[in-house]
């Protein structure tokens, strides 16, 4: 008697990019342009670009952008690189603001597989990991969702004391202690209906999966990198690193 062998898990192709925000922390470059329109300083390249590039290097072939604040200004750049963007891309505009679980659930309904897992971003995420292996985390767990977990650094020195207030170290920019929610996910198909029509997912749907058991969380793999570019400092220190990492 043969033992069946079980399916392996099909990996999402399709993904959803949440690039409606007003970046009103990164004025003013984004006086002119929505913040994932900001170039990185040294790259050449929107962080939507960079977006783009990774998601279709983990095997996605069809991109839902869902755009929002100067939407003309992204929607006319991917235009212009459209014989060069690496995967098909789809941009859609909210006619009134729906919140964030709203946002998500309109631009699913326009992915071209909505009986398939997919991944979502942030648009203002910048980040490099595996998407494969955070897919067969989700898989695993049969999650209906899964966020990936960050554990940023502190933007200020920490102070190591001992039991009787002596001071011991100073410690620059440690790592947090806590994980945080790093912007990028993996939905199963049945994820689309959970969303609100109004409002934020993340109290609304987030918390009801907690509860079941069926909200995986996926930390990110030690060295893997991550910046949430939200304020003109985070624009200097990514191209701070880049350019580290290329010497």
């Amino acid at each position: 008697m043969t033992t069946p062998i079980s399916a392996t898990p099909a990996m999402p192709t399709q993904a959803v990019v949440l690039a409606g925000g007003q970046g009103s922390r990164l004025r003013p470059y984004t006086d002119d342009r929505p913040k994932p329109m900001v170039e990185i300083p040294g790259t050449g390249t929107p962080i939507i670009g960079h977006q783009l590039s990774w998601l279709a290097s983990e095997g996605v072939t069809d991109a839902v952008v869902s755009c929002g604040h100067l939407a003309e200004v992204l929607q006319d750049w991917l235009a212009e690189q459209a014989s060069e963007l690496p995967l098909r891309v789809t941009t859609v505009v909210e006619t009134e603001p729906l919140g964030r679980g709203g946002g998500l659930k309109y631009a699913a309904k326009h992915l071209p597989h909505p009986d398939q897992p997919w991944y979502a971003t942030n648009g203002d995420i910048w980040t490099r990991f595996s998407l494969r292996e955070m897919a067969a985390f989700h898989a695993e767990r049969d999650a209906t969702a899964t966020l990936a977990l960050a554990r940023p650094r502190i933007p200020w020195g920490a102070v190591e004391t001992d039991t009787f207030g002596n001071v011991t170290d100073f410690i620059e920019s440690p790592p947090s202690p806590y994980l945080i929610n790093a912007g990028v996910y993996v939905f199963s198909a049945a994820f689309a209906d959970l969303l609100p029509d109004l409002g934020d997912h993340e109290r609304t749907t987030f918390p009801r999966l907690a509860r079941s058991r069926s909200l995986a969380g996926y930390p990110l793999p030690q060295g893997a990198y991550w910046r949430a570019i939200d304020t003109a400092k985070d624009l200097t220190e990514a191209a701070k690193e880049l350019a580290a990492q290329l010497r």
